[in-house]
Formats: C-alpha cells, sequence, structure tokens
C-alpha cells in the first residue's frame, strides 16, 4: 500500500501528541500548529489516554473479556490491548492506519485489526475481523474514544450509536471521550478546526448536552459524564481535559 506521507492524517498527528514516533513531517507540522494555539495538546492528550486505559481496566475487572475499539488509529502508546487479557479489535476507516496497527499487532493472537467505518456500522459488525474475532451474542465494550468530533452532525453519530446499541447483548457498555466546544475562546476552536480541515478528518467539538445524548439507552457508571480527566483519576496524574468522557451500560 502507499502512503501518502504529505497530507496530514490526525491518527499519527495523535501519535505525535503522546511522544510517539510513528508520524511523518506533514504530521508534525500540521501537529505543531495545533500546539501553537493550544500548547497543552499533549497533556491532553496523555489524559484522555489514561482516560481509556483506567476504563478499560475497570471493565475488565468487572468482568467485560471483549473490547471494539473504534477508530482506533495506531495501537501505539500503551493502547486497549496493553491493558487488558481479553479479545480486542481495533477498527478504523484509513486503510494507511489500518496497514500499520496490523504491523504492529500481527503477533498478538488476542488482537484482529479491521478497516470498517463508523458511519456504516451494520457492516462493521458484520467485518470478517470483528465477527470472526468477538462473540457479540456476549458483551462487548465498545471504545470511541476521540472519534466522535471527526463524525459530522449530518453524519448522525447519535443514531450510529443507537444501531451499535441495539446489535450488541444486555451487560455491554459504551465508552467516549469527545471534545467539547465549552470554556473554549471561539477564535481558537476556528483556528483549530483550520489546521483540521487540511487533514485527512475534518473536526467538530460539542457541547456537553449533545454529548450526554450519546448514552441513550445506556446507564453511566458514576462519576457519570464529566472532565476527561475527572472520570476515576489515579494519583498524581497531570489532568488536562479538552472535552468529556463517560461509560455506561446497557441492560
Amino acid at each position: 500500500m502507499t502512503i501518502d506521507a504529505t497530507v496530514p492524517n490526525v491518527a499519527r498527528m495523535y501519535d505525535y501528541y503522546l511522544g510517539g514516533y510513528h508520524n511523518f513531517a506533514a504530521d508534525r507540522e500540521a501537529a505543531e500548529k495545533i500546539l501553537a494555539i493550544f500548547p497543552d495538546t499533549p497533556a491532553a492528550a496523555r489524559t484522555n489516554r489514561r482516560f481509556m486505559q483506567r476504563v478499560v481496566r475497570h471493565l475488565g475487572e468487572a468482568g467485560v473479556r471483549q473490547f471494539l475499539d473504534i477508530g482506533a488509529g495506531l495501537p501505539t502508546q500503551g493502547n486497549v490491548h496493553e491493558h487488558t487479557d481479553g479479545r480486542v479489535v481495533y477498527v478504523d476507516n484509513d486503510p494507511v492506519a489500518v496497514a500499520q496497527a496490523r504491523t504492529l499487532v500481527e503477533d498478538d493472537e488476542r488482537v484482529s485489526v479491521a478497516l470498517a467505518d463508523l458511519r456504516e456500522p451494520e457492516a462493521l459488525l458484520a467485518d470478517p475481523h470483528v465477527a470472526g474475532h468477538l462473540d457479540l451474542a456476549e458483551p462487548v465494550a465498545i471504545l470511541l474514544v476521540s472519534i466522535l468530533h471527526f463524525i459530522p452532525d449530518e453524519a448522525d453519530p447519535w443514531g450510529l450509536i443507537a444501531r451499535l446499541r441495539d446489535a450488541t447483548a444486555p451487560g455491554s457498555h459504551l465508552v467516549v471521550s469527545h471534545l467539547t466546544l465549552d470554556g473554549v475562546d471561539a477564535a481558537a476552536v476556528q483556528q483549530g478546526q483550520q489546521v483540521y480541515r487540511r487533514t485527512n478528518a475534518p473536526i467538530v467539538p460539542r457541547p456537553r448536552d449533545a454529548i450526554l445524548r450519546l448514552f441513550d439507552g445506556y446507564e453511566l457508571l458514576e462519576p457519570g459524564l464529566v472532565w476527561i480527566g475527572d472520570w476515576r483519576p489515579g494519583p498524581g496524574e497531570d489532568q488536562v481535559s479538552h472535552g468529556y468522557g463517560a461509560a455506561g451500560v446497557k441492560h
């Protein structure tokens, strides 16, 4: 597969924020433009990654053995499979990210990587890399970590989640972290969105009430929908939150 290294890729930009090395000059250049607007983005990315890690560990302790990470990007820098001994499927709609991800986890039999799109949930769940690796008749944790703010309103992220919810078993979980407009200077938001318009995925931050609606049909686990860093934080962690996070269970 030919990789176009000239187009900034949001998965590789995120890897750069986290201190990884699976990125190219165009990714680093775009990321540095974001850092000029929001200098604390690396700390926020680490906070977001630790949120995901805490949720995965908590769900594992509660007996969840299957994790479907949609919009996973690159499985680097402490991702899901490093925090559970259950089965994990990483899903992304970017062929480049999927090809790189498969290379990174090819030696781990617990992990599969699917090329599929959240905007086509039935096809995603039927993909052989998903359906052949997870038993959807049993509870599964759907992770939508820092992905839904790349889904525009016209694609109806609320309806997409409802279709995933209805296709999964009782006891399944939904985990979301999402960038927000709340408390952010409007001019800075516009500048950041301009940078992301030149990437492979423009960005759509949302207010808290719109993010809360994503959990329709789920019972939120404590402490509910909170700033990402406030979801059961560990001691001594830096907490820089650019959005909200929560986990919910389907009964």
